[in-house]
C-alpha cells in the first residue's frame, strides 16, 4: 500500500502471477469517529487461450446451397473480437448474403462459385494482452451444375451428391436462432442486440417488428445488413416481443424473441452525509431500483447494523434509519447495501454528532474592491453546529441588511447586485448557534469605470506620410491604468517609426504594411477597456506618366508532384502593364462539393510562379491564379485541370453546438453541419453524445447522419447537460470534441409570488411589492414577472363595467414594479406571476387597492339652446371621467365684439347636480364665448368652449339698417355706372370732334404693323402714342383708324371697350378692382394748348367720385 494513502499497488511482473492475485478486495478507512468501506473491487487476470487443436476436411457444395462456417474461439477475458480475414490479411467482403453473426460464425444464405477459396480464416482479437489467435482456415468449393455432371460422370461411385440438378429457389429458412420463438435477457442501460440470419434463395431480406408497440424512436438502429437490431440505453419499457420477418419473392418466415430487461440496483435517492447537534432528530433514506427488487442492508462502521453495538437514538425503518435525540456517541458511519442477482450499491454517509459554536472561516479585514455598476460579493465561509445563523450589517450601528436590495447566498455570502458609490464602506458577518457568536469584518471599496473618452478614428493617408491616433482615457483616480497599443490584436511592430506617447500614437512615412486596425487597450487591476480604428494606405496621386493598368492573367497552369495532401501548381505571368506584380492570389474550385464556388486558396510574392498548395481530403480541386499590382488585380487565368484527393476521417467537428429542451421532458441538441468540403470523405455521420452535467452517469451516445439536430427525450425538467457531437464518416473519426454546457427543457413555474403589497403614489400611479418565488421553483431561466391588473369598479358606483385586465412585465429578478396610468377613484385588482421561457407560473393572492380622487375630464358635451333677445340656456352632460365626486360646475363666459374684441370675463358657480343653466340680462344680438368646465375637491378639470349669439331686435333693426354704409347699396351702385357710362359717351365724342376736318399722323413705326393694338405705348417710357395736327394737312390715307362714316370701329379703336376692362380679357384684383390694358401705366402730363389729355379709366374715375 502507498505511504499515506489507501492506495494498493499489485507489481505482477515482480510479485509472482496474476492469478495469485484473483478475488474481490474491499478498502476500510477508519478513525475515532467511525469506519468506512467501498464498493467490492474484482479482479481477475486476463485470459487468451489458444485454438484447440482440430482437423478441418474441406468442404464441396453446390451452388446456391446455404452454409454456415464455424467460429467456436476460445473463452477468454475479456472476451474476443472475432473477424474472418483470408491468408493476406484482408477482411472477407460480407453483403446480405454473406455476413458473420454475433457468436462470430459466418453464414452464406445461398453460396455461389465466386465464394471458393482454400483461407476462410477466423480470428480472435484479445485486447487486453494485445493477442490475435487465428483458427486453422477452412477450404470452401463451390461447383456449378457443369462441373457437377463432369464430376459425376468421373466418378460414378460418388454418393455425397443426389443428382446433377441446379438448387431450386426455395423460401427462407432461419439458420439462427432456431425454431420459432427464442428467450433474450438484457441488463438495463445496456445495448439490447437481437440476431435473425436466414437462408433461401434468392437472399431473403430481414424485417423487425416490435408487437403492441413500436421501436424506440432515435434509440434504434440497425446492423449487419438489417440482421441485428439494437436498441440502446434499454428500459423496462422495452421489453416484449420482437419479430424478425425473412422474405424472398417465394415466401417468407419469422422468428419471435421475447425480451426481458433485468437491471442491477441503481440508486433513487443515495443516503447523505447528516450533521447532527445533541439532542436534534435527524434521517438517513437510502432508496433504490432494480430488476429483481434490490434487498436493502444497513452497516456502520462496516458492520451490519444486526450485530452493531446497540444505539437508542437510532430507529431502522427498511430504508430509513430515523434518529432521535442523538449524542455525541451516536457518531457513525453508515453504509446502505442495495443488492440482487446482477449487481450491487454500497454508499456511505457520515453521521456526525457535533456541538460546535460558529467559526468564521474567511480572513479578517479582507479588502474587496469593485468597479461601479457591477455585481459585489463579500464572503463569510462559517462552520458550527447546530447550522449557524448568518446576518451581515453595514457600518458600526446599522441594521442587519435585507434581501429588498441584497442576495444572502446559503453559503453565507452577501451579493450587492448593483454597487453604487454609495456601497463603499465596512461590512460586518454575524454567525449565531445555539453555542455562541463569531463576527467578522470586511470593506468594500467601489472604483469609477474606466472609460476611453476620445476614441482612435478611422484614417486614409498616403505613402510616406504620416499619421496620428488618439486614444484618452478617463480612471479612477486610486487605479493606475496600462495603456497599450496593438495592431491588427498583436504587438506594435519594432520600429522606430511608431512612437507612443501619453495620448497618441504616432507613425511616420507610412508605408503599405502598416495599414490595419490599430487598438487602444487601457487596463487597470479591476477592468479593462478597448477601442480600434482602422489605419488604410493609399497610393500617392499619380503623375500623369504612362497609363497604368492591371495585370493580364497568368496562363499555361500546370499540376505536378500530385500527392494525397498537397500538389504543386506552375503558371505563366502575364504582362505586368508598367507596374510590376506584387502578387498572385490562388483560388480553388470543388467540383465535387461545391461546383462553380471559388474560394481563396493561396497568395504568394510576385516574383514566384510555383506554389505548393495544402490540400484537403477528399476534394475534386481545380485551380485559377489571379495577378495582382498596384492598380489592381487581373481576371483570372484559365482553370487548370481537376485533382481528386483520398479521402481521410474529418479533422473538425461541428461548430455552434447548443443544446436547449423544447419541452419540459427532453432536450434538444443542434449543431451546424460540416458542409461537403470539412467532410473529408463520404459517409458523414455524427456521433452525439450527452450526459447531466451534475452527475456520474457515464456519456450516452447516438450515431446520426444527414441531420443536425438530435432530441433526447425523458429528462428531468431543466437539468445542465455536457453534449458532444463527433463528426465520423467511412474512415474514422474527428478529434474529440470539447464538451458544451445545454439544459433540458423548462417547465412553469411552480410557486407564486408571495406578500404582494400595495403603496399607491397618487391617483395614477401606484408602486407593487412582492417576495421572489425560490430559484428552484422556476424550473427553467428566469425572465421576470408580470403583474396583471384591472379596475374592478369606480368607488364612487357610478360606473360598474368591468373592463378588460393590463400586464405589466418586469425583466429579471425584480421585486417591485410601477403601475401607471391608473384611473383616479377606482378601485383596481391586481396579482403577479413569475415568467421563465415556458410561461407563466401560478397567480398570487388578488390585491384590491383604491386610487385617490382626481381632477375630472372635460363634460361630455355643451349646448346652447333657446337663444332670446337677453338670454342663452346652456345644456351639458358630465364628464365621461368624473375621478371622484363632483363639487360644482364653473361657467366663464365674454361677449365678443364685430372686430372679435373679447369683453370682460364673468365666472359663474353652478351646483354639481345640474345640467342645464339660464343666463339672463346680456346684450341682444351679441355673440358670446363660453368656457365650461366641472370640479372636484382635488381641483378643476379640462375646460370645453363654446359660442352663441343672442337674437336680433327688429325694431331697432331697421334702424340699424339705415345706418348701413352707403357704398354699399345697390341704388348707388346703379348710379355710380350711368356716371361712368356718361363719361365714357364723352370721351368718345370728344374724340370724333378732334379729328374731324384735321390730319391723323401716325407713327411710321405704327403702321409698320396691322393691329394697333400690339404696340400702343411708347418703347421708352410708356405712355401712349402721340396724336397732335401737323403742319402737313393731308387727306385720310386709306387705312387709316377713323373711316369716312365717321364711327368708330371696334376693331380699329385704341380705346376699345376691351382696354377699359368691359372685354373678354378683363381682370379684377383681389378687392375687385379693375385691372385693364392701362393698368400700372403713369398718367401722362396734361398737354398744352387745345390738346386734350389722356382718359381716365371709368373704373379710377367711379373710384375717385365715390
Amino acid at each position: 500500500m502507498k505511504p499515506g494513502s489507501g492506495t494498493l499497488v499489485i507489481n505482477i511482473m515482480s510479485e509472482g502471477k496474476a492469478e495469485t492475485y484473483e478475488g474481490v478486495y474491499q478498502c476500510t478507512a477508519r478513525n475515532e469517529r467511525g469506519a468506512a468501506i467501498s464498493n467490492n473491487i474484482v479482479v481477475r487476470p486476463s485470459r487468451s487461450p489458444l485454438w484447440t487443436k482440430e482437423r478441418l476436411e474441406p468442404i464441396t457444395l453446390r451452388n446456391g446451397q446455404s452454409l454456415v462456417l464455424p467460429c467456436r474461439p476460445p473463452i477468454g477475458l475479456p472476451p474476443a473480437i472475432i473477424f474472418w480475414m483470408d491468408n493476406s490479411f484482408q477482411r472477407l467482403p460480407q453483403s446480405e448474403r454473406v455476413s458473420q453473426g454475433l457468436n462470430g460464425d459466418l453464414y452464406f444464405s445461398n453460396v455461389l462459385p465466386e465464394d471458393t477459396r482454400e483461407d476462410y480464416i477466423c480470428y480472435a482479437r484479445f485486447n487486453h494482452t494485445q493477442t490475435i489467435q487465428q483458427k486453422q482456415p477452412i477450404s470452401l468449393k463451390v461447383i456449378s451444375v457443369d462441373e457437377l455432371n463432369d464430376t459425376i460422370a468421373a466418378n460414378l461411385n460418388d454418393t455425397e451428391f443426389y443428382g446433377a440438378k441446379p438448387s431450386k429457389e426455395r423460401p427462407p429458412t432461419f439458420l439462427t436462432p432456431e425454431g420459432n420463438e427464442s428467450l433474450k435477457e438484457e441488463l438495463r442501460g445496456n445495448v439490447l442486440s437481437l440476431e435473425c440470419i436466414a437462408e433461401g434463395l434468392p437472399t431473403p431480406i430481414i424485417y423487425w417488428i416490435k408487437e403492441d408497440g413500436t421501436l424506440p424512436v432515435n434509440r434504434t438502429f440497425y446492423q449487419n445488413f438489417k440482421k441485428t437490431l439494437q436498441i440502446t440505453q434499454v428500459s423496462e419499457a422495452d421489453s416484449g416481443n420482437y419479430q424478425c420477418i425473412a422474405k424472398n419473392t417465394l415466401g417468407a418466415v419469422h422468428h419471435t424473441i421475447s425480451v426481458t430487461v433485468k437491471a442491477a440496483p441503481y440508486w433513487i435517492s443515495a443516503p447523505q452525509n447528516l450533521v447532527l447537534s445533541p439532542g436534534e432528530n435527524g434521517t438517513l433514506i437510502c432508496r433504490a431500483n432494480g430488476n429483481p427488487k434490490p434487498r436493502i442492508g444497513w452497516l456502520t462502521n462496516g458492520v451490519p447494523v444486526e450485530i452493531a453495538p446497540d444505539d437508542p437514538s437510532r430507529k431502522i425503518d427498511g430504508d430509513t434509519i430515523i434518529f432521535s435525540n442523538v449524542q455525541e456517541r451516536s457518531s457513525a458511519v453508515y453504509q446502505c447495501n442495495a443488492s440482487n442477482e446482477y449487481g450491487y450499491l454500497l454508499a456511505n454517509a457520515f453521521v456526525n454528532v457535533l456541538a460546535e459554536p460558529p467559526r468564521i472561516l474567511t480572513s479578517a479585514n479582507i479588502l474587496y474592491q469593485v468597479i461601479a455598476n457591477r455585481p459585489a460579493l463579500l464572503d463569510c465561509a462559517f462552520f458550527g453546529s447546530p447550522l449557524p445563523t448568518i446576518e451581515w450589517f453595514k457600518g458600526t450601528k446599522g441594521s442587519a441588511l435585507h434581501e429588498d436590495i441584497y442576495v444572502l447566498h446559503d453559503n453565507g455570502t452577501l451579493e450587492i447586485p448593483v454597487a453604487q458609490k454609495d456601497s463603499t464602506g465596512t461590512y460586518t458577518c454575524v454567525a449565531r448557534n445555539k453555542l455562541g457568536m463569531a463576527k467578522n469584518e470586511v470593506h468594500l471599496e467601489i472604483k469609477d469605470p474606466t472609460r476611453i473618452i476620445k476614441q482612435p478614428e478611422y484614417a486614409v493617408v498616403q505613402r510616406g506620410s504620416k499619421v496620428s491616433f488618439e486614444c484618452k482615457v478617463k480612471h479612477d483616480n486610486t487605479l493606475i491604468p496600462t495603456i497599450m497599443w496593438l495592431k491588427d490584436n498583436g504587438e506594435l511592430p519594432n520600429d522606430e517609426r511608431f512612437s507612443v506617447d501619453k495620448d497618441h500614437l504616432v507613425v511616420t512615412d507610412v508605408s503599405d504594411d502598416d495599414g490595419g486596425m490599430y487598438t487602444c487597450a487601457a487596463n487597470t487591476t479591476l477592468d479593462s477597456v478597448s477601442a480600434s480604428a482602422v489605419l488604410r494606405v493609399v497610393a500617392p496621386t499619380p503623375t500623369p506618366a504612362p497609363v497604368y493598368d492591371v495585370p493580364n492573367p497568368p496562363f499555361d497552369l500546370e499540376l505536378t508532384n500530385q500527392l494525397d495532401k498537397s500538389v504543386q501548381l506552375t503558371w505563366t505571368p502575364g504582362d505586368d502593364n508598367n507596374s510590376p506584380i506584387t502578387k498572385f492570389i490562388i483560388e480553388y474550385e470543388d467540383a465535387m462539393h461545391e461546383a462553380g464556388i471559388w474560394h481563396h486558396q493561396a497568395e504568394v510574392s510576385g516574383t514566384q510562379t510555383t506554389a505548393q498548395l495544402t490540400l484537403s481530403p477528399y476534394v475534386n480541386y481545380s485551380f485559377r491564379v489571379m495577378a495582382e499590382n498596384s492598380i489592381g488585380r487581373s481576371v483570372p487565368s484559365e482553370a487548370s485541370e481537376q485533382y481528386l484527393t483520398k479521402a481521410a476521417e474529418p479533422d473538425q467537428n461541428p461548430m455552434t453546438v447548443e443544446g436547449l429542451g423544447t419541452e419540459p421532458d427532453n432536450l434538444v441538441i443542434t449543431w451546424k453541419p460540416l458542409n461537403g468540403f470539412e467532410s473529408n470523405g463520404p459517409g458523414l455521420q455524427y456521433k452525439v453524445s450527452w450526459r447531466q452535467k451534475d452527475g456520474d452517469d457515464e456519456w450516452t451516445s447516438v450515431v446520426v447522419a444527414n441531420v443536425s439536430k438530435y432530441i433526447v427525450s425523458g429528462t428531468p425538467t431543466f437539468v445542465p447537460y455536457l453534449i458532444k457531437v463527433q463528426a465520423l464518416n467511412d474512415v474514422g473519426f474527428a478529434p474529440e470534441p470539447a464538451a458544451v454546457m445545454g439544459h433540458s427543457g423548462e417547465d412553469l413555474p411552480m410557486v407564486a409570488p408571495g406578500n404582494v403589497r400595495v403603496n399607491v403614489v397618487n391617483s395614477t400611479l401606484a408602486e407593487v411589492h412582492w417576495d421572489p418565488v425560490p430559484l428552484k421553483s422556476v424550473r427553467g431561466h428566469l425572465q421576470g414577472y408580470r403583474i396583471y391588473y384591472w379596475k374592478a369598479q369606480s368607488s364612487s358606483k357610478r360606473n360598474r363595467r368591468h373592463i378588460e385586465k393590463k400586464i405589466l412585465t418586469f425583466q429579471g429578478n425584480k421585486t417591485h414594479g410601477m403601475l401607471p396610468g391608473l384611473q383616479p377613484y377606482s378601485h383596481y385588482v391586481l396579482n403577479v406571476r413569475v415568467v421563465n421561457g415556458k410561461g407563466e407560473g401560478p397567480a398570487s393572492t388578488d390585491r384590491g387597492f383604491h386610487t385617490p380622487e382626481g381632477v375630472p375630464s372635460a363634460p361630455s358635451s355643451l349646448k346652447i339652446v333657446n337663444p332670446t333677445l337677453d338670454s342663452l340656456t346652456l345644456e351639458w352632460d358630465p364628464p365621461s371621467h368624473p375621478n371622484g365626486v363632483l363639487t360644482e360646475y364653473t361657467l366663464r363666459y365674454q361677449p365678443i365684439n364685430s372686430t372679435h374684441e373679447l369683453g370682460p370675463l364673468v365666472d359663474l358657480k353652478i351646483p354639481a347636480n345640474k345640467t342645464r343653466w339660464t343666463l339672463n340680462h346680456l346684450n341682444f344680438s351679441t355673440r358670446y364665448k363660453f368656457y365650461f368646465y366641472a370640479q372636484t375637491s382635488v381641483g378643476s378639470g379640462s375646460q370645453i368652449t363654446e359660442e352663441a349669439i343672442t337674437t336680433v331686435d327688429e325694431g331697432k333693426m331697421a334702424m340699424a339698417s339705415r345706418q348701413v354704409d352707403i357704398a354699399t347699396q345697390g341704388w348707388f351702385i346703379g348710379l355710380m355706372c350711368a356716371v361712368a357710362l356718361l363719361i365714357l359717351i364723352l370721351l368718345i365724342v370728344c374724340f370724333i370732334r378732334r379729328n374731324k376736318g384735321g390730319k391723323y399722323p401716325v407713327k411710321e413705326k405704327e403702321d409698320a404693323h396691322a393691329d394697333p393694338e400690339i404696340q400702343p405705348m411708347k418703347e421708352d417710357d410708356g405712355t401712349f402714342g402721340e396724336y397732335s395736327d401737323a403742319e402737313d394737312h393731308k387727306p385720310l390715307k386709306k387705312g387709316s383708324r377713323t373711316p369716312s362714316d365717321r364711327t368708330v370701329k371696334k376693331e380699329d379703336s385704341d380705346d376699345s371697350l376691351v382696354d377699359y376692362g368691359e372685354g373678354v380679357n378683363g381682370q379684377f384684383n383681389e378687392d375687385g378692382s379693375f385691372i385693364g390694358q392701362y393698368s400700372g401705366k403713369k398718367e401722362k402730363e396734361p398737354a398744352e394748348g387745345n390738346e386734350s389729355s389722356e382718359a381716365p379709366s371709368p373704373v379710377n374715375a367711379m373710384n375717385s367720385f365715390v
